[in-house]
């Protein structure tokens, strides 16, 4: 149960925040080429002479680590160590990077002029990138920026570029290395390429992990990754991926360097470039494949408006002082350095919750602009007339209004808010809606979801073609999910206040005990899909509840919670953020007792659910389109495969079937419903 002392919680409003400078106001004023081919010094760790990729791969192949695994695959296999090592040299070359400052220049060219047609403005905090810069000559340095977008990396690179920084090498995916002639020049700025999964590859794990700790022990350059694994399609973070950052974090472990930097960096697009790409690929189509007739039929972006980004570098974070007190590394002194071993249970822990700590310090510097709040708002407002079976939309003053009474209580939660002071609240929200034109109609002074347009469009003098309904439907869910992934920018402003008030919502009374029972089932089932940090139960209802003391929503007299005659406006706005997700869960559970899931796989369970899910929203017995989201979808089964409700069978034909235990997965349906008390041997059990 939470302690007593609610009201103790650090006030977000007291966190400090540094100001930003527009890089691209200088772009715009003078030479894109004396730009380029300025002269580029870096600083470097401890002031090293830069290391040619040759050498490089030199120190790797030589390693004591990959020379033992080496030998262990010989004596694994059978095969002479001069074809293992042959091996080793042809994963390396695939592998490698080929940093040359001649293409760095030719993106810093190319770049300038592509972000100054794209984007209004490039702002970057000047504070972050002397922070780095120290960090970079004291310490290796490993950069983790936030995932949203293929332009993330290069944005990167051209950033440390203009501020004379040394130039990150980039962990990318094998699909960009197949891309013609543009895979060489991303390898020539820094990428090295990597597969999606190794399975139990052992050679090629150590040529891999060998490869990116010689370039961080060395301190050549910092090395850059997504802690998030790929790009979010939803703009929510996801769940830490922990390859990579057991990697980076193994030479400070094992005593080789005196600590790690790691600098989570929060890149935030006021309009996405794959908008609609996300939401087509989450309601089923597949992903184009990358290629480079692909990028160059993509060259039609370049006239639209995308408004602004901001690129907020944070605290640097020391290995060795998340650390202290935590981890042993005596451990490490019993077996020799170079032998591999694996991460025993205490490591993982320590590695996961750095990786949770460092994408809630993601979250938490990505700067909100005024059409997430107004997403929101147009969202649950397109919901409530879709219940009273009304499709007029918002009167445009309303809407201020509205989003006036959402920035204030945002601020107050802690959000870091860009509204233009400068402007009325009227032009900052008309500026928004015209940016974002393709997802809302404004007629006769009120504003909707486009919904209208986003089906059965002809061509002037084409004839209408029939649009069946589930086509209809799937059109109306582009609109819909694409202004849901600006709506979840704002999630973890929101989240801990918003189970909250689910939480008041479905408990059995208002007793606190009850709440917090209630708040606790919650959050565990959606453990999955927001970054709420393990084991931080009792912190994030502390949170929630000062949160919402401090704003007048509630009173808390005697173990008793009342909501304020004021407090029910943010109570509804709350309990709605959560409502797409609750029936998404709740259809989910609902599919799995209703439909015949008997032999399903987890292959299947996806496009089965969607068809489900279909069925149920054109016979008007489901009212949220976001529940098509397939990303909803896998997280409610990995929820349910997490809490046992759901198995996935192992070896023999019923590989990867799904056993379902309908009296459990009915009694989750119910509880998300609100229709059972959340008991304390329910919350003990799950």
């Amino acid at each position: 149960m939470a302690s007593e002392a609610v009201y103790t919680h650090r006030d977000p409003m007291l966190k400090k925040r540094d100001d930003f400078e527009d890089i691209l106001e200088e772009r715009r004023n003078s030479s894109d080429l004396r730009y380029a081919l300025r002269c580029y010094i870096p600083v470097l760790y401890k002031e090293l002479t830069p290391c040619k990729a040759s050498e490089l791969k030199s120190m790797v192949l030589q390693s004591d680590q990959l020379r033992y695994v080496i030998n262990q695959v010989c004596k694994e296999t059978g095969m002479a160590a001069d074809e293992v090592q042959a091996e080793a040299a042809a994963i390396l070359e695939e592998m490698a990077h080929r940093l040359q400052l001649s293409t760095i220049r030719f993106f810093a060219f190319t770049l300038s002029k592509v972000f100054k047609t794209l984007f209004r403005s490039i702002c970057v905090n000047e504070e972050g990138i002397q922070r780095l810069q120290q960090a970079i000559h004291e310490h290796p340095v490993v950069l983790l920026p936030s995932h949203r977008s293929y332009m993330d990396f290069l944005l990167m690179s051209y950033i440390l570029y203009t501020y004379d920084l040394a130039l990150p090498v980039i962990a990318a995916g094998m699909d960009f290395m197949a891309m013609k002639f543009v895979g060489e020049m991303l390898r020539m700025s820094g990428a090295f390429f990597i597969r999606r999964s190794f399975g139990g590859d052992k050679l090629y794990w150590a040529v891999f992990s060998e490869y990116v700790k010689t370039m961080l022990k060395n301190g050549f350059a910092p090395v850059e990754f997504f802690l998030e694994g790929t790009r979010s399609r939803t703009c929510k973070s996801l769940t830490p991926k922990l390859g990579l950052l057991n990697i980076v974090m193994d030479p400070f472990l094992k005593g080789e360097v005196f600590d790690v930097s790691l600098v989570p960096v929060s890149i935030s697009y006021e309009r996405i470039l794959e908008e609609a790409l996300y939401a087509r690929e989450l309601l089923g189509v597949p992903k184009p494949k990358e290629s480079t007739s692909g990028l160059f039929k993509a060259r039609k972006v370049l006239s639209e408006d995308y408004g602004s980004i901001h690129v907020y570098f944070g605290q640097p974070v020391s290995v060795r002082s998340l650390a202290q007190n935590r981890v042993d590394r005596c451990q490490f002194n019993l077996i020799p350095r170079h032998i591999p071993r694996k991460p025993g249970e205490d490591i993982h822990s320590f590695v996961n919750d750095s990786a949770y700590r460092l994408v809630r310090a993601q979250e938490e510097n990505m700067v909100l602009k005024p059409w997430v709040l107004l997403a929101s708002l147009l969202l649950q407002n397109h919901h409530q007339m879709q219940v009273a079976e009304q499709k007029q939309g918002m009167a445009l003053d309303e809407l201020t209004e509205q989003a006036v009474w959402l920035r204030d209580l945002s601020r107050q939660y802690g959000a870091f808010l860009h509204w233009p002071d400068h402007v009325s609240p009227s032009e900052a929200v008309s500026s928004s809606l015209s940016l974002h034109r393709g997802l809302v109609r404004i007629s006769e002074g009120r504003v909707q979801l486009a919904l209208e347009q986003a089906g059965g469009q002809t061509r002037p003098g084409e004839p209408c073609s029939a649009v069946t309904p589930e086509e209809e439907l799937l059109n109306q869910a582009v609109i819909i999910l694409s202004c849901a992934s600006y709506r979840n920018q704002a999630l973890h402003i929101f989240l801990r206040p918003a189970l909250l008030a689910s939480a008041i919502h479905t408990a059995s009374s208002s007793n606190k005990q009850e709440v917090y029972n209630s708040f606790s089932f919650l959050r565990n089932m959606f453990s999955n899909e927001f970054i709420l940090c393990p084991g931080a139960t009792v912190q994030d209802f502390e949170e929630a509840c000062y949160l919402l003391v401090k704003t007048g929503v509630l009173q808390i007299n005697q173990q008793e919670f009342v909501v304020t005659e004021r407090g029910h406006r943010t109570l509804g706005f709350l309990t709605r953020m959560l409502d797409p997700f609750l029936q998404g869960y709740q259809v989910v559970c609902r599919f799995l007792c209703e439909d015949a899931t008997e032999g399903l796989t987890e292959k299947q369970f996806v496009p089965a659910v969607r068809k489900f899910i279909i069925r149920h929203i054109l016979t008007g017995r489901l009212r949220y389109t976001e529940v098509l989201s397939s990303d909803l979808q896998k997280n409610s089964l990995a929820a349910l495969l997490r809490l046992g409700a759901v198995q996935k069978l192992k070896g023999g034909e019923e590989q990867g079937t799904l056993k379902v235990n309908k009296v459990m997965v009915n009694s989750l349906e119910d509880t998300l419903g609100g229709k059972l008390p959340t008991q304390k041997a329910v919350v003990a059990r799950l």
